[in-house]
């Protein structure tokens, strides 16, 4: 079997799992700030911690996929939560530490140095999963993650999921009328797509809420989804956001209230997705 330090017999697959990793190494040392956690960002972010605990009370084993520098899963190990908070990227894998330390809650967090696609590696159950801002859009057999998921999630348990979608109004508008017509269709592509950041690339599959779930039906239940920053921009037109704060104010409530709604759920920056063990 290739190992993540075997060279020499990388696949395709490896490399491109290589190349998403020193993207991430790449940003992790400024991730919580503008790049990482903007207005735009924290705004999404809140709905998916609110989520988590109404599915789950105090006290419960979460499980973070794609943990970053750990914002989430100090967030919820403050809150009393158990969480094993876990990550492809080495370096957030440190700031996450850091941050478990600094906010002293490294007793009820662990972070480990482990990819989505390597799910096996981790044991025990859990109550709960969760996974933020699209880190399962870099797995490249979410089939696998769903076995995975449910192996290691007790029957009733839940996953909270935000993904990356593929339908975002704001982003096709945005390019189209600068001309870059290519890019602004970028998430319609079948398949992986490669995305630029910081001079590497990310490897990266789009869906709608539908095409995702599809991977997890045979072992868990859909609960609800929802859009996220579909009335709203994306994070990375967060100036508009800051120039006229009272207008986009007003279509955050509308992402609010309406978010959730049959059509517009299939569309926004994210959907936020939870599902039930089987």
């Amino acid at each position: 079997m290739t190992t993540r330090h075997d060279t020499a017999a990388r696949t395709p697959l490896d490399i491109r799992l290589h190349e998403t990793q020193l993207a991430f190494d790449s940003v992790a040392a400024d991730y919580d700030g503008p790049r990482g956690n903007n207005e735009l960002i924290q705004r999404m972010r809140q709905t998916l911690w609110s989520t988590v605990r109404e599915e789950l009370p105090a006290g419960s084993r979460l499980l973070d996929l794609g943990c970053g520098t750990g914002i989430d899963a100090v967030e919820f190990a403050r809150s009393r939560f158990q969480v094993t908070a876990s990550d492809w990227s080495p370096r957030m894998v440190e700031r996450a530490r850091e941050r478990a330390e600094a906010a002293g809650v490294s007793a009820r967090l662990n972070a480990v140095h482990v990819g989505i696609q390597e799910l096996d590696q981790i044991e025990g159950e859990f109550d709960g999963i969760y996974s933020n801002f699209g880190p399962l859009n870099c797995a490249p057999d979410l089939r696998r993650v769903a076995a995975e998921c449910a192996r290691l999630v007790r029957p009733g348990g839940s996953l909270v999921f935000s993904v990356m979608g593929r339908i975002v109004p704001w982003e096709v508008g945005h390019y189209a009328m600068r001309g870059r017509f290519r890019r602004a269709l970028v998430r319609g592509a079948r398949g992986v797509t490669p995305v630029g950041m910081n001079k590497h690339t990310i490897w990266t599959w789009y869906y709608l809420p539908r095409e995702f779930y599809a991977a997890f039906s045979e072992h868990f239940t859909l609960s609800r989804y929802r859009a996220l920053s579909l009335f709203l921009p994306p994070p990375y037109m967060v100036d508009r956001v800051r120039r006229r704060p009272a207008f986009y104010e007003r279509l955050g409530r509308a992402d609010d209230r309406w978010g959730g709604l049959p059509l517009l759920r299939d569309m926004g920056d994210h959907f936020l997705i939870v599902m039930h063990r089987r």
